[in-house]
């Protein structure tokens, strides 16, 4: 019990003990008076006035119960005002100390972002040096596939073409722009260690043919019809197609047929151009 409740407890005690030696003491007031003047007033007048100081008292009481009742009131509402203050320290106490936390992410946050700003120049500068070095290389890429042997040449032309149009192409970052320049290296770098065979067309005697290309990496470039009728070679140094007789249809066939993952790898005979002289003689 709060120090307030106690008091207001003890005043209750005292005004308890107070009323009745306050009745006692009006009784022995009432029993004086009546023995001294019997003929002023009857029994039933005194004992009404007794009733009457007695309903007072009682009046007093209830009223002093209400006071009572309004001071408990106050006292817990008290302690509930207290509860809510020692809360909302708690509250700030907290907020404190995520600001604080907060204060250092931002202090970091700003120096990653000073680091960040600092290294975006540097790629600019970086971006300003090797834009001209990415299209000499796009050029050299374009002149190796029109001074190589001409298979999928229309692709591999195409894919010089779209380097060159992103190149052009402000939403593409530097780096990406570098990475498929090389991926475009790496795959021209690739065929030459691969064996393919693709179909296509070729003008042979003034009239489109439909055809099965066989490629053995750089090394040969061999072409037969669908009914095997006509085949040839590709002749790198006269950059012409030469026919071959029918002594290579079988080897072409074989091939084709590696190539396709129809028949395990096996030795076939390639119909490769005969080696120069470092004079050129043959």
């Amino acid at each position: 019990m709060s120090k307030s409740r106690r008091w207001v407890a003890f005043a209750a005690a005292a005004g308890a003990v107070w009323l009745l030696g306050d009745r006692e003491s009006l009784a022995q007031e009432a029993q004086p008076a009546q023995q001294a003047e019997p003929a002023e007033a009857s029994p039933s007048e005194s004992r009404k006035m007794l009733d009457g100081m007695v309903d007072v008292r009682s009046s007093g009481n209830e009223e002093a119960a209400e006071v009572q009742k309004r001071i408990d009131g106050v006292s817990d509402e008290t302690d509930d005002l207290l509860s809510q203050y020692r809360t909302t320290l708690k509250q700030i106490d907290d907020i404190d100390l995520y600001n604080n936390q907060m204060r250092g992410l931002v202090e970091a946050q700003k120096e990653e972002l000073a680091s960040l700003e600092e290294q975006l120049d540097r790629v600019e500068i970086v971006g300003r040096s090797v834009t001209p070095l990415m299209l000499l290389m796009i050029d050299a890429v374009e002149k190796f596939v029109d001074l190589d042997v001409p298979f999928l040449i229309e692709e591999r032309r195409q894919r010089v073409a779209d380097l060159r149009k992103m190149m052009g192409r402000p939403d593409v970052t530097t780096a990406e722009k570098f990475r498929q320049i090389m991926e475009a290296y790496q795959i021209e770098n690739e065929y030459g260690r691969t064996i393919e065979s693709y179909r296509g067309t070729l003008d042979l005697g003034g009239r489109e043919t439909v055809v099965d290309f066989l490629r053995f990496g750089r090394i040969a470039l061999v072409y037969q019809s669908l009914d095997e009728t006509e085949s040839g070679v590709w002749d790198k140094q006269n950059r012409k197609w030469e026919p071959l007789d029918a002594s290579h249809r079988s080897s072409i066939r074989q091939g084709l047929r590696i190539a396709r993952k129809q028949a395990a790898p096996d030795l076939i005979t390639l119909p490769l151009p005969a080696p120069t002289s470092p004079r050129g003689e043959s």
